[in-house]
């Protein structure tokens, strides 16, 4: 079986990226942009940064910001109507999972409008033409929206989160600019550092790993172990290390997927709210213990990317238990909660299980799992 891999067209690196988000927009022949900002962005001027660029080189634009930190079917369906009254054609998505998750429904049912349920999206959908072409700015550094083919809509009606695949969604250019994301609070990008990590960890050790996505996880592991903390405190150093850092583990995860931590983070932000790189970062390491018996060597390359000392001289549980303490020693560094009992309530217990266990990421976990033992994972958090 041929292994397929997706990448967008072209990104841009560095301080100063989004400079050439007015290249990109006229030198594709675009007329309009659709831009796609959360509130709290416009609020503290953070898109305004990137509506600065379009304003100075005559760019006409709208601007959506209905969209909630977890995105839901009705901010979609009010993104298209808006999309259709504004007389755009393309998207500029500013944020972080949210704006961009919410762009590339409203671009895909624009071209695809027999999705406009949004709830047709789940999964890997039908869809046979490329969505509105879309223009991605990270202004977080960890869910690597700009260069995956992935998007989670919320169904606030089933408290449940959809996982949606299609190829045809990714934005053609992304300009990943640190100095976009400078603005960001120690707990969010501590929050959005560890999802990174967890798409890194998750995407080498998942069912559909293969030789090219795994360099590009052991490197981008690398790169947030050594960034993160710095991230925290707002060195520049640390800022540039993440927003690669993060973008590297999307070129690999969006292409072989990726397991149950994921699976049973996604009803956690259905039900609670919780932000996804909080729950991201509580649940990995237990399950990374959980998935050790069948990840093989992989742990040991793990922790070397980690920074851990004396890996080759290790037996292979000696191994592993080091590759989970430097990811729970990360993880208290910059400040996750460890466990999820402030989070969870019992009653909801099976109801999370069940709903993990019908997540799409769910069948990418490189151990076999069942809703029963799911149930008595949560509850180890707990």
């Amino acid at each position: 079986m041929a292994n397929r891999f997706v990448l967008n067209e072209t990104s841009y690196h560095g301080k100063g990226a989004i400079k050439e988000i007015a290249t990109e927009i006229k030198g594709r022949g675009f007329k309009k942009a659709f831009v796609c900002s959360d509130p709290d962005l416009i609020k503290f001027g953070v898109t305004k940064k990137v509506t600065d660029v379009l304003d100075a080189a005559g760019i006409d634009y709208d601007i959506y910001s209905e969209i909630k930190p977890n995105p839901t079917i009705e901010n979609v369906q009010t993104g298209v109507a808006a999309f259709k009254q504004s007389g755009a054609d393309c998207i500029v998505a500013i944020g972080g999972g949210s704006s961009m998750d919410t762009a590339k429904a409203i671009g895909i049912i624009i071209t695809n409008p027999d999705f406009a349920d949004v709830k047709s999206l789940e999964g890997v959908a039908p869809t046979t033409n490329r969505c509105v072409p879309i223009i991605a700015v990270p202004t977080t550094a960890g869910t690597a929206a700009e260069v995956t083919i992935n998007y989670v809509i919320t169904d606030e009606e089933n408290n449940r989160k959809m996982v949606c695949v299609d190829p045809k969604d990714i934005p053609i250019v992304a300009l990943v600019d640190p100095d976009m994301m400078s603005s960001m609070p120690k707990g969010l990008t501590a929050a959005t550092g560890m999802d990174a990590l967890t798409h890194a960890i998750e995407g080498y050790i998942t069912a559909g790993a293969w030789e090219l996505s795994d360099m590009f996880h052991l490197k981008a592991i690398e790169i947030i172990s050594r960034s993160l903390r710095g991230a925290v405190e707002n060195t520049d150093e640390g800022r540039e290390g993440m927003a690669l850092g993060q973008y590297v583990a999307g070129m690999g995860f969006s292409n072989v997927g990726l397991g149950i931590v994921h699976s049973m983070a996604h009803p956690l932000g259905a039900v609670y709210d919780t932000p996804h790189g909080v729950a991201n970062a509580i649940i990995l390491p237990t399950v990374m213990e959980y998935n050790a018996p069948a990840t093989g060597e992989k742990y040991r390359d793990i922790a070397k990317a980690m920074g851990v000392e004396g890996v080759d001289n290790m037996t292979i549980d000696e191994a592993r238990k080091a590759a989970i303490d430097a990811v729970k020693q990360l993880s208290e560094d910059v400040g996750i909660p460890a466990n999820l009992k402030d989070i969870v309530k019992p009653e909801d217990v099976d109801f999370l299980a069940q709903s993990a266990y019908d997540d799409a990421c769910r069948p990418g976990n490189p151990r076999e799992t069942s809703v029963e033992e799911i149930k008595q994972l949560y509850l180890s958090l707990m």
